[in-house]
């Protein structure tokens, strides 16, 4: 069982930014692909990035490619999101999740979509955009 913890969320007035991060302390965090999701009140959650293991590919969901910019640190195993120009859309809950499988850069990018492709998931961290 690999365990993810996100942090960063908070209260962000419309147009500013925010960095969330994903860590773990498993030994096989570089083996491991990356994603990001979001569920917003009321509605289901909905893929927002992905990050090869070593970093080197991502993908994008098309709505959000502009602001959104998903890196990760193996020095300190970690995946950060940073959102910016945010609007009241980009609220909601954000979880990380893991994937053993995932070759992001290689497999099909709607694979990296899907919630089924991610073995292991975080609790999700609550970001909330101010009028």
């Amino acid at each position: 069982q690999i365990l993810l913890v996100e942090s960063g969320g908070g209260v962000v007035e419309a147009g500013g930014s925010l960095r969330l991060s994903c860590t773990s302390s498993t030994r096989t965090w570089k083996e491991l692909a990356i994603g990001w999701f979001r569920q917003a009140p009321g509605k289901d959650r909905e893929f927002v990035a992905a990050i090869s293991k070593r970093g080197g590919d991502t993908h994008y969901r098309e709505s959000v490619k502009d602001r959104f910019t998903i890196s990760r640190d193996n020095t300190e195993n970690t995946v950060y999101l940073a959102i910016h120009k945010m609007t009241h859309d980009d609220t909601g809950v954000y979880f990380c999740a893991a994937s053993s499988l995932l070759r992001v850069g290689i497999n099909p990018p709607r694979r990296n979509e899907r919630e089924d492709e991610y073995e292991f998931w975080g609790q999700g961290t609550q970001v909330t955009v101010s009028a």
